[in-house]
């Protein structure tokens, strides 16, 4: 897997988490137009990727190994990538320009088109109504969530926030780096004008799997942050979508609530309107 297009920035690295995906990564990997950094997350054999920096972890992080990969930059700005996603050209140098020139922006959100017909995510297109309206001096409307494979970071603010949380392996970790980013008043703005391609496959996707983590996550997420009756509905949620989402925060739920923190009324009301 090697590195075809051209550079367009030296001001952003792209950190990509894989694992068992190889195919996957050799389709997206020459689209990249950053440094990039692949961080395989314990996959049965490394994939090579020529003209990209990779780090092996030999065990599955989870959401987690992008951490790894923002520590290891030594960009003021990281973008992160699935290995079935990449960034259209000309968006990671519009996105370097605007964390430049808005200096209390955290975390830019791009416009996500899914597969070979470009449909507008669902999630795009909530976040293109700005709920929650652009504040003044904001990069965009303002958000409390993203997805994953479509954000440029501010690598400092990202790592004093604390990344994503082990905890939580994946599926759903966004909504606390969101929060507590907010939290520590950042700015968080979605741009339509910053483009990511997905071609997600389910090919190797547990559904029911995924419900169930999603479900835990949610709750996890609710104890650590969230006032009672946000972890009420959570609980009652995760009981309807599976009773083992319930069972499975148990183990937890002593460290979840040594580290809860409420979050400022702001915040809090942020979520709020969008019923998250």
């Amino acid at each position: 897997m090697t590195l075809a297009a051209a550079l367009e920035t030296d001001e952003v690295t792209l950190v990509v988490a894989t694992r068992d995906r190889p195919d996957q990564l050799r389709e997206t990997l020459p689209h990249h137009r950053a440094p990039v950094i692949v961080v395989d997350n314990g996959s049965r054999q490394p994939p090579e990727v020529e003209g990209a920096r990779l780090i092996s972890l030999g065990r599955n992080l989870g959401a987690a190994a992008r951490n790894i990969g923002v520590e290891r930059a030594e960009t003021p700005f990281v973008a992160f990538a699935d290995d079935d996603s990449y960034w259209k050209p000309g968006s990671l140098t519009r996105a370097a320009a605007l964390l430049r020139s808005h200096p209390r922006t955290a975390l830019l959100t791009a416009e996500v088109r899914v597969g070979p017909s470009g449909r507008l995510d669902p999630t795009s297109a909530a976040m293109a109504t700005a709920p929650l309206g652009i504040p003044p001096g904001g990069a965009g409307p303002a958000v409390l969530g993203f997805l994953s494979c479509a954000v440029v970071v501010r690598r400092d603010a990202f790592l004093a926030a604390g990344g994503f949380q082990p905890r939580l392996l994946m599926y759903g970790e966004e909504t606390l780096l969101a929060a507590d980013l907010a939290a520590a008043g950042w700015q968080l703005s979605y741009r339509p004008d910053l483009v990511v391609h997905h071609f997600p496959s389910p090919a190797g996707r547990k559904p029911r799997a995924r419900r169930r983590r999603e479900a835990r996550n949610r709750v996890l997420t609710a104890l650590l942050r969230r006032p009672p009756s946000v972890i009420a509905d959570a609980l009652g949620a995760a009981a309807r979508t599976d009773p083992l989402a319930v069972a499975a925060v148990l183990p937890h739920l002593p460290w979840a609530l040594r580290h809860r923190r409420v979050l400022p009324h702001e915040v809090e009301n942020g979520l709020s309107i969008l019923g998250t």
